[in-house]
């Protein structure tokens, strides 16, 4: 199975309260969505990789122009819409959306995830986190779902069939992962600094330079 990993880094991060675009902000001396992306580069089952920006991350464009990825603005109206474009724009078949906000996944996750997929038999797949995880690691939740009795929070890792992305309901696999990599999305700065109180409990995960 062909798989397209779509990384949406065109949102305004006002949460953020900082000037500088939240795909760009460092963690252990990366930027966040170099991390996504050297995850998705060591996935064995994504065969590519699209980036969308849109006119909030201009500076998240251009610094990209550093990397063999390819790039594609989106009218940055809202993440869905913007998701719907860019598959339809590409023409894509399997898609991996993934937010750039994501600085602990790595591409084993990735891969579990895509395998799930693979084997759910259905045309779309939802990742989510147990709320547990995400409280005991001091993290708040916008949205929080009710299913089979738990509380789950969405990880900003989807899959679907790019083909039915203009379908208004499709039948949906909910993956829950346990884990802390994929637990942490960075919006706010308190989620920042709990990205890197992480990172620095991994081995060869945090350098402390401040690289390009």
């Amino acid at each position: 199975m062909g798989i397209t990993a779509l990384v949406m880094a065109g949102g305004k991060g006002t949460r953020m309260k900082l000037q500088e675009e939240k795909p760009l902000l460092y963690v252990c001396g990366k930027p966040m969505i170099k991390r996504v992306l050297d995850a998705l580069k060591s996935a064995e089952k994504v065969d590519e990789v699209v980036v969308a920006v849109s006119r909030h991350t201009p500076k998240t464009a251009k610094m990209l122009e550093k990397f063999s990825v390819e790039v594609l603005e989106t009218p940055g109206k809202d993440y869905v819409s913007d998701v719907q474009y860019a598959v339809e724009k590409l023409k894509l078949d399997t898609v991996m959306t993934i937010s750039a906000d994501l600085p602990l996944v790595t591409g084993k996750i990735i891969d579990e995830i895509v395998g799930r997929y693979e084997q759910c038999g259905k045309p779309a797949l939802t990742v989510a986190v147990p709320a547990e995880t995400r409280e005991r690691l001091g993290l708040k939740a916008d949205y929080i779902l009710e299913t089979g009795g738990r509380r789950l929070v969405p990880a900003g890792i989807n899959v679907i069939d790019g083909r039915r992305i203009d379908e208004k309901e499709l039948e949906e696999e909910t993956f829950v992962l346990d884990r802390e990599e994929i637990a942490v999305n960075v919006n706010t700065p308190e989620d920042l600094k709990i990205a890197e109180v992480l990172l620095n409990a991994l081995p060869n995960k945090c350098l402390f330079i401040r690289t390009q």
